[in-house]
């Protein structure tokens, strides 16, 4: 496993990072612990999750939210110091008009809750799940500060914001000298660009990490699905996930998915393999969060992950993307 700085922190991650969805939501804990184990095993030394990862994702029910950091509270009992322990807030976790947001009041009963579940005294990345336009970035990054210093969090982080917004927040914690956001996630792989027009070329200005979400785009890099073919049983699109069925009609990934199965094929690498690789061989990216409900999705994917793709390589995925219209 190869490790990265975080932005211009000296905190180093692992260039992969387990995330945790499928915990409580897919899998049991038993299941869970078995991940988990091959992660730390492979090297991985960032756990990812959220307050609002769990089977209330699916149901409806709030109060089997928070299932992913309930079970990751009983299973990194003694391997805690191991590894950097990410989770989120801002989704909401209840029925209540203050149950979710980035206001001062939901971010510090959130987080308490997220201790609680995570049995610890502290997390060391915790990042905003999305932008708030209800809540002001002081009250939101003043929060956040306050609990730097109470020693509850020891870095902070965004996820899901547009460079302006980043931009913004940077500009008031540079302004009342408050812990900024040091580290974005946003979603990236093959058929999902779109942070390469504005949020690349801000966090390479101003050294921010970039750990992104989805590198294998929700399971369709993985080359599992194949357009007009009924989904395998226990996958994301047999469960009938929302936001993939979303993708598939509005992206077209099966036709990417057959343009680079020869580039791979060529490397003796999956497509799974192929679409890490290139991920990883940009130098702005921190780390991929690699979601997985079996050990071996983490044995497979980063079989290769060390390996870079050619520039050769780069030049023709550009031309493949630019003809199927995924970049400009």
């Amino acid at each position: 496993m190869l490790y990265r700085k975080l932005g211009r922190t000296g905190l180093k991650v692992s260039q992969i990072s387990l995330g945790t969805m499928a915990f409580g939501r897919w899998i049991d804990e038993k299941s869970s612990v078995a991940v988990l184990d091959q992660a730390l095993d492979a090297g991985i030394n960032v756990i990812d999750t959220a307050d609002v990862y769990g089977r209330g994702m699916d149901t409806g029910d709030t109060s089997l939210l928070g299932e992913s950091e309930a079970i990751l509270g009983n299973i990194l009992q003694g391997k805690r110091n191991e590894i950097i322990l990410a989770t989120k807030v801002k989704a909401p976790v209840g029925k209540g008009v203050n149950d979710s947001g980035l206001s001062r009041y939901h971010i510090t009963r959130a987080l308490e809750n997220s201790l609680c579940r995570l049995k610890t005294d502290h997390i060391d990345l915790y990042q905003v799940h999305g932008f708030d336009p209800d809540t002001p970035l002081e009250e939101t990054l003043g929060t956040l500060d306050d609990l730097v210093k109470q020693g509850k969090i020891r870095y902070v982080g965004c996820s899901n914001f547009a460079a302006w917004q980043l931009a913004k927040a940077h500009g008031i914690s540079a302004l009342h000298k408050l812990n900024r956001f040091e580290s974005v996630q946003p979603e990236y792989s093959l058929i999902t660009r779109d942070i390469e027009q504005e949020l690349i070329p801000y966090v390479q200005t101003d050294q921010v990490g970039v750990i992104v979400y989805s590198p294998l785009g929700r399971g369709i890099l993985t080359g599992k699905y194949r357009k007009g073919e009924q989904p395998e049983a226990g996958t994301r699109l047999a469960a009938g996930e929302k936001r993939l069925e979303l993708l598939l009609k509005s992206n077209p990934a099966f036709e990417l998915v057959d343009e680079i199965r020869p580039m791979a094929e060529a490397r003796g690498w999956t497509i799974a393999q192929f679409a890490l690789s290139w991920v990883l061989s940009h130098s702005y990216i921190s780390s991929a969060i690699l979601g997985a409900s079996k050990p071996e999705h983490i044995t497979d994917a980063i079989r290769f992950a060390d390996q870079r793709l050619t520039q050769e390589e780069l030049n023709t995925i550009d031309e493949i993307s630019r003809k199927l219209k995924l970049i400009r």
